[in-house]
């Protein structure tokens, strides 16, 4: 892991290499996608059925294609009940953070007028789930809980099968503790577009969530428009800022947390002790050794780790307004304190107690965060994600009357007589 100077060429260097990751579309990428998502629309289940086999190496069809409810009654049986037990926790735990989330219709009456929102939650959402060698039962509560708690009517969901044809026990329980009322064995950019554009077995949905891999998130990216999305996300990054008096041997454990992930994450920290900095590298090379996934973290820590030593925790405070992360953890003597100088990160961990990896699974918040820097811009999935609101007005008469002048004046100043005329036609004699 690189240790660095903040403001030093290498620096820079090390900077814009991270906000490359979430470049252009690959061309091949691109075009491979725009294929399957045109297959899927003129030729529905016979297209996708021939791109599961191609992709998954699974065949199936109108019958097998959807979970069946004895083989999530068999999740149930299979579970571990150590498993099962974690996951209702999590459950519970990010329901009730949710439930805050919800907001009703309102209704603001003055003088002869009415307005308002009338909120009404999505009619059908569709969840993409990786899975295929693994299993993500975390990415189902994040997605289907908060769509739950909206009231979207219908809740479906796509993962990739395994080799053998099935879904992750873990996952199928999630999905059922969760509400979910469809799930089908279907992944990659095939999946993304069933669900856009349905078929005869999986039906078009009005928005669809869910993280996936570079092929998904193309997908998402081109029938966007067609549905919603929650998001095109990238790689995940966790930044960190640490004083002196952190342990080395956490910083670590958390920046490889997120390296594990994808040879394409970003684990920095920063630090205005060079000590803290060296203990860290160091540690990041004692624990990596350790990690199943050692080859993806190595790589990712190759080309976007780094240890950073800044010249305080003011500036450490700009460069993360300025990066934006996906996930910040404040691991410093007073968090609270420096909290006032952070205005942009997904998520915002503080204190040494609080890890990234708790946000991960259990906190409560929702960990479909913004990634690339659009924390500049944008905010972690939220139950406002599966609603929509529509503008009341209610005018009476005289409220109408009354400001009928201002009306005509202001459409007549943008040059739109017929707009003057809807105002002024109404007037009474």
């Amino acid at each position: 892991m690189r240790l660095l100077q903040a403001g030093s060429h290498e620096w820079r260097q090390f900077f814009a290499q991270i906000r490359s990751r979430q470049g252009i579309l690959p061309v091949e990428v691109e075009q491979t996608v725009r294929t399957i998502l045109e297959a899927i629309r003129t030729s529905g289940d016979t297209a996708l059925f021939e791109q599961t086999e191609r992709f998954d190496g699974i065949r199936l069809d109108a019958a097998s294609v959807q979970v069946s409810p004895e083989e999530v009654e068999a999740a149930y049986a299979a579970l571990a009940p150590a498993s099962l037990e974690a996951i209702k926790t999590a459950v519970s735990r990010v329901r009730a953070f949710h439930l805050r989330q919800l907001r009703p219709s309102w209704f603001s009456e003055e003088d002869g007028a009415i307005v308002g929102m009338v909120v009404r939650p999505l009619d059908r959402v569709g969840i993409y789930v990786p899975g295929g060698t693994a299993a993500y039962p975390s990415t189902v509560l994040m997605n289907a809980i908060p769509a739950a708690i909206a009231g979207v009517a219908e809740v479906v969901m796509c993962t990739p099968p395994r080799r053998d044809g099935k879904v992750a026990d873990a996952v199928l329980v999630a999905a059922d503790l969760c509400g979910v009322h469809a799930i089908y064995k279907a992944g990659g950019a095939q999946a993304v577009a069933a669900m856009a554009y349905g078929t005869a077995s999986i039906p078009k949905v009005d928005k669809i969530v869910g993280p996936g891999n570079v092929y998904v998130a193309a997908a998402k990216r081109l029938v966007f428009g067609q549905v919603g999305i929650d998001m095109v996300a990238g790689p995940t990054e966790l930044l960190i800022i640490a004083d002196e008096e952190v342990k080395a041997a956490w910083v670590a454990a958390d920046l490889l947390s997120q390296a594990e992930h994808d040879p394409l994450s970003s684990a920095v920290l920063l630090t205005p002790s060079p000590r803290l900095a060296a203990e860290v590298a160091d540690e990041v090379t004692r624990q990596v050794a350790l990690l199943p996934r050692r080859q993806i973290a190595e790589a990712s820590l190759e080309r976007f780790g780094a240890a950073v030593v800044v010249k305080g925790l003011d500036e450490a405070a700009d460069i993360a307004n300025e990066v934006a992360p996906e996930h910040l953890e404040l691991l410093v003597k007073d968090p609270w304190a420096l909290l006032p100088q952070i205005r942009r990160a997904g998520a915002i961990f503080m204190g040494s107690a609080s890890p990234e990896v708790v946000g991960d699974y259990l906190a409560g918040p929702n960990h479909v965060l913004p990634t690339g820097g659009t924390a500049r811009f944008a905010s972690p999935l939220s139950v406002a994600d599966f609603q929509r609101q529509s503008s009341l007005i209610a005018f009476g008469q005289q409220k109408l009357e009354a400001l009928e002048p201002t009306l005509v004046e202001l459409a007549r100043l943008e040059g739109l007589e017929a707009h003057a005329r809807a105002a002024s036609i109404r007037r009474l004699a």
